[in-house]
């Protein structure tokens, strides 16, 4: 993934420009937020299972299982979390099968900010990022000058992408221009010095947001106020990551780049445990936004335990044998 604030095309920026009355002020931004088409639930959840039933096999799935694991921020986010802990998951994250040196990296090693400086050191020249929960991950509960230095030491210690938790309390409230200022105050903490920027996660964390149409209209919010990326969950609470809400922020992604000419990725996380479930969302990405999304630079998965059975279903298509349990790390 770039590490520089995108150059978008005169006409991406033209539009871009043309909607900024939508964010002139908080009657403005309400008015078309609560503007947005409202989410046909049954329809939604309807389409979200029927893609998840097509059959991927064979060479498309060797292909999908490897296109997977590039996709991945592979993640420790524990209070427990030691500097050696780190290092043995960035090694894990460059070479995820020591005996076969042809599966791909992950995409991602995700710590807190504290382990940046040392997941740095251990991936230098291995081609895979650092990323960084900030905000007062996972609660978002703190003063903005206090997540804005979070951000700013995350970045400052080398992180390439910083992933940050919105105010549900203040979207949950309508305070819709709070959440919208915050996250550009956050886009803004992710610059460095010399003018390139940390990409920007936004999590809304949509097990708490009640609706779809509450998904919806935190999409565009984030997206209007300048996120790289859009991502479902911490992975923190009883409910993460699921097919239709992830599927109606393809969508959002989707009419935005229509809209704006400006991509923005999704990144789904918690939950995702199986080779079986990351195909499917693989299908749900080419099927609603399209292969321009099919990229690590544009669809991520939060799951770090994804990767093991990733690792034994690609040993599986390669030996016809499934792997004793003691294949694979346990991280």
């Amino acid at each position: 993934m770039p590490t520089t604030v995108p150059a978008y095309g005169k006409d991406a920026a033209e539009r871009l420009s043309s909607m900024a009355d939508v964010t002139a002020s908080d009657a403005t931004l309400r008015r078309f937020l609560h503007g947005l088409p409202g989410v046909d639930a049954v329809g939604l959840e309807g389409r979200a299972a029927t893609l998840g039933t097509r059959s991927i096999k064979t060479t498309a799935k060797a292909y999908a299982i490897d296109l997977a694991i590039t996709m991945i921020d592979l993640t420790t986010l524990e209070g427990a979390d030691t500097p050696g802990k780190v290092r043995a998951l960035c090694a894990k994250g460059v070479h995820p099968d020591p005996t076969d040196r042809t599966v791909p990296k992950v995409a991602a090693i995700c710590v807190y900010p504290d382990m940046v400086a040392t997941a740095k050191e251990a991936l230098a020249g291995s081609g895979v990022h650092v990323a960084s929960v900030a905000t007062a991950f996972p609660a978002g509960r703190a003063a903005l000058p206090v997540k804005l230095a979070d951000t700013r030491d995350a970045v400052a210690a080398g992180a390439d992408e910083i992933d940050m938790v919105i105010d549900r309390g203040a979207f949950l409230s309508g305070r819709y221009m709070s959440v919208f200022e915050e996250i550009k105050a956050v886009k803004e903490a992710c610059r460095r010095p010399d003018g390139s920027a940390a990409h920007l996660k936004v999590i809304f964390e949509t097990g708490e947001l009640q609706t779809y149409d509450n998904v919806r209209r935190v999409s565009w919010l984030s997206m209007l106020a300048g996120a790289d990326f859009i991502k479902t969950s911490t992975g923190k609470v009883a409910v993460n990551a699921t097919p239709p809400v992830t599927l109606l922020m393809l969508e959002a992604v989707r009419d935005f780049h229509a809209m704006t000419g400006v991509q923005v990725g999704v990144k789904p996380a918690g939950g995702i445990r199986t080779t079986k479930d990351a195909i499917k969302y693989l299908v749900m990405v080419n099927e609603t936004a399209g292969d321009l999304w099919l990229d690590p630079d544009w669809f991520r998965f939060g799951a770090s335990s994804l990767l093991n059975d990733l690792l034994m279903q690609r040993q599986k298509l390669s030996s016809g044998r499934y792997s004793g349990p003691d294949y694979v790390t346990v991280d």
